[in-house]
């Protein structure tokens, strides 16, 4: 896996799934399902899916960065819903972090996520873009 640059997903079931919050081949950047989770587990505001959203589309944004992209280059997000009457707080969060990208976006309901108080789980894609340098 020499060509992979990975982002370890830093949560308790990380290892026992055996899998990444993001990985890095060539140009591409694949973010798996990320949820509103803190390193230990813990859900971030239950009940709130704005924030959840919020929290998750942060932590997606700064998955890219670590591996050279930025939300310039987030090409498509995939949001998970368990209730798609949701759909509006979420859009909202969605529009204020890629508003100014326009990601090709699907928004899914499901019947439920890893934990009870989850809320939404987002996946992204991103195509890193040589950029000229500042200075030139």
């Amino acid at each position: 896996m020499t060509n992979h640059e990975l982002v370890d997903a830093h949560r308790p079931w990380a290892g026992l799934i055996g899998y990444s919050r993001a990985v890095r081949i060539g140009n591409i950047i694949e973010v798996g399902g990320t949820t509103a989770t803190l390193e230990d587990g813990t859900v971030v505001a239950p009940g709130d899916a704005y924030a959840q959203a919020m929290h998750v589309f942060e932590v997606v944004v700064s998955a890219i960065r670590q591996l050279g992209g930025d939300v310039v280059d987030i090409i498509r997000t995939r949001v998970y819903f368990t209730d798609i009457g949701d759909w509006e707080k979420v859009g909202r969060a969605h529009g204020h972090m890629f508003g100014a990208v326009l990601p090709a976006s699907t928004f899914v309901e499901v019947s439920r996520l890893l934990l009870p108080d989850l809320m939404i789980e987002v996946e992204a894609t991103a195509i890193v873009q040589e950029r000229e340098a500042l200075n030139g």
